[in-house]
């Protein structure tokens, strides 16, 4: 694998200590023609801290500079002045996110107080600012240690959650972009770009400033014309529909994207800004997945989006869009962003590659009525931001019910929270499938998901297949050393046991990088063997702290896979074997004799194909990507009948009778296509199998 870099534009201005993260945070909606980056040194006040820090790192961060963990309140303090050229604009002040509570004001004046640790907010201060003359901002921030009844994610919480044991460091305060706008005297505060139609998109302006009620509005798209002139009502609120004459859609493939200008008002005074969105319908149909009316099959890695010296921030851009670019190389089609609303660059950036993404706000740990409307009271925030991103195809809410005390079945005020949250996302946007309580338990969801770690393969076979057939709703879950209970994928008879898409959203086990590399192969082909499911995630992209799950390591670097190519586990067209491996680096005892494998195919591409099984003994620990695997498959020593593959359905068994090995070896198995293209690819190793080393062992353990 080579760890790529990304081409994106928003790459092309250098980071400096003084001005860190420069790039326009939002170019997604974008007004960078008129903008004042407040990122950099800060004057910082709080108990026994540095007296300054370098915003937009969290306090507990190296790159903050300060450093400190379980600080509860800071001060935050600058000067800003606005230019001169922006006399008689409006001037919003624009925070990207600030842990937890934040007032701010200007010169001593409080211009707005903002609640919630992850959604950005704007506060209008025209009328606090004087262009050209110095002012003094400050942010005021209280970050409580007991976190346990506000949305907080994976951050750690003092008093600990009940799942400390997967927290991490906290971030506390501000850790997104800080920055000012220049704006018409009547400008569009949101923009709503709706393209499920496929052939237009639902335009929907909500408009501030001087004169909001009736103003005018202008809607075209850059580069086509296609236009439309809207007028808001008394609310501000102006809504039409932007045909498009030739439309073009976005898909993983070919990710169109459409930039709308939204211009409110007129003459010298107007509002300009330049949206970006596509045209895309994801929906469901029973049991399957669609996406522009084609099947979909999503093959997905979990990211948490921490890093080591920067915690939630990205450092800089670059690394922010690089993180695709990487998950593209490692052959996912999907991002489940954990507990975390991502910068708009990384979705921005999502949207430009055609990476589908699985988004979801941070959860509280504890249940209460109060820490329910808490968590809801992000979700509007979130969507007005993110919506329009063609990338989000799924919106995810509680996870694995945390907030619900891991526990709805135990009462109906928790399992009404979980509706409620439902309900109250679905009215926010109607246009994407909606999980109400990511992994088990689910009371009203548009997808049945589940999270199932089983470190035993013949069980994860057997659990798998009974998933697939409905046999199995019940599995065990180890939420503590000493502490696992049986959850249920349902906890109302109101959800439908068929007809519904089906889906795991973590899987993942092993101890070393090996193991898991190995698991990942095992894993996976299970889940790929069952057509009644619609995709998968795995647990996961990186290392976040003590937590080394990830395929890469906490700075991105690639770990040793063992020779596994993970793009070959996760790609369209993969091979599905009929046995259990023995064990991490042996798969297989080397054979003796010729032995005869049974196999099938998995394909997921558009049109049906007929694949050829080979194989070819390779020296132990041989790539299968290099050039002796190369040579290996010009030369197969075996070779497979013939099997057509129908898209979304399991092949029927190919048999391929393969050679004795001579001593340890890697078998590589691939299958090619009518033109002898190479479509999918696998392997075995063949090694001895030694029993466990248990000496010193007590007695009985």
């Amino acid at each position: 694998m080579t760890l790529s870099s990304t081409d994106s534009a928003l790459t092309a201005r250098p980071a400096t200590p003084e001005q860190p993260r420069p790039e326009y945070p939002r170019p997604d909606l974008d007004r960078s023609g008129r903008w004042l980056n407040l990122n950099g040194v800060w004057d910082f006040e709080a108990d026994d801290a540095a007296r300054t820090i370098t915003v937009p790192f969290a306090w507990e961060t190296v790159a903050s500079g300060v450093n400190r963990t379980w600080l509860e309140r800071a001060v935050y303090c600058r000067e800003v002045t606005v230019p001169g050229a922006w006399t008689g604009s409006r001037v919003v002040l624009c925070f990207g996110a600030v842990h937890h509570r934040a007032v701010v004001r200007i010169d001593g004046s409080v211009v707005g107080e903002h609640v919630g640790g992850y959604e950005s907010f704007e506060f209008d201060v025209t009328d606090f600012l004087v262009p050209g003359i110095p002012s003094e901002l400050t942010v005021e921030v209280e970050a409580p240690a007991d976190k346990r009844a506000i949305p907080h994610g994976k951050q750690r919480s003092i008093p600990r959650d009940d799942y400390d044991g997967v927290a991490f460091t906290p971030t506390s305060g501000i850790w997104q972009t800080v920055w000012l706008e220049a704006r018409g005297r009547t400008y569009a505060r949101a923009v709503s770009l709706r393209g499920d139609s496929l052939t237009g998109f639902d335009v929907t302006v909500q408009t501030a400033g001087d004169a909001p009620a009736e103003a005018p509005v202008s809607v075209r798209v850059l580069g086509s014309g296609e236009s439309v002139a809207l007028r808001a009502d008394h609310a501000g609120r102006a809504s039409g529909r932007l045909p498009i004459a030739a439309p073009r859609v976005w898909a993983p493939a070919d990710p169109h994207l459409y930039r709308v200008e939204v211009v409110v008002g007129q003459g010298e005074h107007a509002d300009t800004a330049v949206a970006t969105s596509g045209l895309r319908r994801i929906e469901t149909r029973g049991a399957d997945l669609f996406l522009n009316g084609e099947r979909l099959y999503l093959r997905g890695v979990l990211d948490q989006g921490y890093w080591p010296e920067t915690g939630l921030t990205a450092p800089d851009a670059t690394a922010l869009c690089r993180d695709v670019a990487l998950a593209h190389e490692l052959g996912y089609n999907l991002v489940r962003k954990h507990l975390k609303f991502e910068e708009p660059i990384w979705l921005h950036e999502a949207d430009r590659t055609g990476m589908l993404v699985w988004a979801e706000p941070a959860c509280p740990s504890r249940f209460s009525e109060e820490a329910a409307a808490t968590f809801e009271a992000q979700l509007p925030a979130l969507v007005e931001r993110d919506g329009n991103h063609p990338s989000i195809v799924i919106w995810g809410l509680y996870n694995e019910e945390w907030g619900l005390d891991w526990d709805i079945p135990g009462s109906d005020a928790r399992a009404r929270a979980a509706v409620h949250a439902y309900e109250t996302m679905r009215a926010l946007d109607g246009t994407r499938p909606i999980v109400e309580n990511s992994g088990w338990a689910h009371v009203r969801t548009d997808l049945v998901d589940w999270h199932y770690y089983e470190p035993n393969l013949a069980e994860w076979k057997r659990v798998v297949a009974g998933m697939a057939d409905g046999t199995v709703t019940e599995f065990p879950v180890r939420l503590g050393p000493d502490f696992v209970v049986d959850k249920s994928f349902y906890a109302s008879d109101a959800v439908p046991r068929t007809g519904i898409p089906i889906l795991n959203s973590e899987y993942g086990e092993g101890f070393t990088s090996l193991e898991r590399t190995w698991h990942l192969r095992w894993e996976t082909q299970e889940l790929r063997r069952h057509d009644r499911f619609s995709g998968y995630v795995y647990t996961e992209f990186a290392d976040v702290e003590h937590e080394a799950a990830g395929l890469l390591t906490t700075d991105r670097r690639a770990k040793d896979w063992g020779g596994l190519v993970p793009a070959d586990v996760n790609a369209e067209t993969v091979l599905v074997l009929d046995l259990i491996p023995l064990r991490a680096g042996a798969d297989i005892e080397p054979p003796a004799e010729p032995i005869t494998l049974v196999a099938h195919v998995s394909h997921h591409g558009t049109a049906p194909l007929t694949a050829r099984l080979h194989a070819a003994w390779l020296r132990a620990g041989a790539p299968v990507d290099g050039a002796v695997a190369d040579a290996a498959r010009a030369r197969p020593q075996a070779s497979s009948a013939a099997v057509a593959v129908a898209p979304f359905v399991l092949s029927p068994e190919v048999s391929i009778t393969v050679p004795a090995a001579e001593g340890a070896g890697r078998l590589l198995l691939w299958a090619t296509d009518e033109g002898g293209r190479t479509v999918a690819r696998t392997y075995l190793d063949a090694a001895e199998v030694e029993e466990l080393n248990r000496r010193g062992a007590r007695p009985g353990s």
